[in-house]
């Protein structure tokens, strides 16, 4: 599915304060014509949340690859609600809007999706944490996270929301490259994207305990493989294995034995 006809939006927050805070240039509109292309977006100085903007545009009809770029938020959160702290002028920070062809069952499967092409946008010598992240010599490089609409069997839309610390201003042509990566990995064969996701993964043969979303429930065991739905596949102390799926954890810990 390819991004439609590119719709620039400016928000009524972005005039108001326009006095008070410095627009980042390399993220104007005019600035991220040439590297997003046809695609729809919007452009604001400041927003609460760009995942939020993005959802209730999602809502309202926003066609697959439309995305949305701020420099300043005042709210940032990650998978599960978890805060981010993004610094302006230097992080890059935007939401995607994607109506991909996806399987309900298969929702967790966009996260396996987005960190590899993270990992292809941002160079070498990265590796993934299952389910979120791109660290680099082990301190976080990239984060993303996902709200999922459910349409019956498949995916009515997502809100891919990511993070790139130190991206550095002008930040336009990293924000090409993800976009790209993205496109051409939603387009992979869930084999060869799920190659290269656990050629990556570091968390694959490690101990881990996961907390599941209420905090009522954890699991503890061997990390053995990622599946072709997203799911971390653990083996228990007692020989059980189970699936975890990203969508259903509030968090992950290495464990030492």
């Amino acid at each position: 599915m390819r991004p439609s006809r590119r719709v620039v939006r400016r928000s009524c927050r972005d005039t108001v304060l326009r006095g008070r805070v410095n627009p980042a240039d390399d993220l104007a509109a005019e600035s991220l014509a040439a590297v997003v292309g046809e695609r729809s977006i919007q452009s604001h100085q400041v927003l609460l949340s760009a995942a939020v903007t993005a959802a209730d545009w999602a809502r309202a009809g926003a066609p697959h690859g439309a995305v949305v770029v701020t420099d300043h938020q005042i709210a940032p959160r990650g998978r599960a609600g978890r805060p981010w702290t993004v610094t302006a002028g230097r992080d890059l920070a935007f939401a995607l809007v994607l109506r991909p062809q996806v399987a309900s069952e298969r929702e967790g499967w966009l996260y396996a999706v987005v960190l590899a092409a993270l990992a292809d946008a941002c160079g070498g010598g990265a590796t993934i944490e299952w389910p979120d992240e791109l660290r680099r010599e082990g301190v976080m490089a990239a984060a993303a996270g996902i709200e999922v609409k459910l349409g019956g069997l498949t995916i009515k839309w997502a809100v891919v929301n990511v993070l790139i610390r130190d991206a550095q201003p002008p930040r336009g042509e990293l924000l090409g490259a993800v976009l790209r990566a993205i496109d051409t990995r939603l387009a992979d064969t869930p084999r060869a994207v799920l190659d290269d996701y656990v050629a990556l993964c570091a968390t694959i043969g490690r101990d881990v305990r996961v907390r599941l979303l209420g905090g009522a429930t954890r699991l503890q065991g061997r990390a053995l493989e990622v599946t072709d739905d997203g799911s971390l596949l653990l083996e228990t102390d007692t020989g059980r294995r189970v699936p975890v799926r990203p969508q259903d954890i509030s968090s992950i810990d290495g464990m030492s034995f």
